[in-house]
């Protein structure tokens, strides 16, 4: 099926290069250990999902499978509040990229308390590799809304233009 899907717009590649090494750099940047890989995953995927992009619920999904992660803590994650499967560090994490991505009419969207809640799992580093891992996929939504790369194609060969 993926075969008769199409891009909207070229690689940027071509047009823009310094896109690959600014992805790379922002990589390297969250891949330093201070938080699991597992939770970054689960982070990049949630915001696939609550900004409805296919083509990151099913890349972040790809990623965390091959990665070794379990059916259940993927299937279960937009209901993650209830499910038995995150760690309290990880729902502070959740709560973080909620927080993040969704709009609260009350008041900040981050508020004290959320800080104080994800601060009591995560030192400094952990919190900025946090909001780097955020920055990451939200420099990427606006790529995957506008130009709809083709889900479940590897970067590279994910633009049919």
């Amino acid at each position: 099926m993926t075969e008769a899907l199409k891009s909207r717009l070229p690689d940027p590649l071509p047009l823009l290069p310094d896109v690959g090494s600014l992805g790379a750099a922002m990589s390297r940047l969250i891949d330093n250990g201070a938080v699991p890989q597992p939770t970054i995953g689960l982070v990049q995927l949630r915001a696939g999902q609550i900004v409805a992009s296919s083509y990151h619920t099913v890349r972040q999904a790809a990623l965390m499978r091959a990665a070794g992660e379990s059916a259940e803590r993927i299937d279960s994650l937009p209901s993650w509040r209830d499910s038995p499967y995150f760690t309290a560090a990880e729902r502070a994490a959740l709560a973080l990229v909620e927080a993040v991505l969704t709009a609260n009419p009350a008041g900040e969207r981050v508020s004290d308390e959320l800080f104080a809640q994800a601060a009591a799992h995560y030192d400094d580093k952990a919190l900025w590799t946090l909001t780097a891992a955020i920055g990451q996929i939200l420099f990427f939504v606006p790529v995957a809304l506008i130009a709809k790369p083709i889900p479940g194609r590897p970067i590279g060969q994910n633009y049919d233009k």
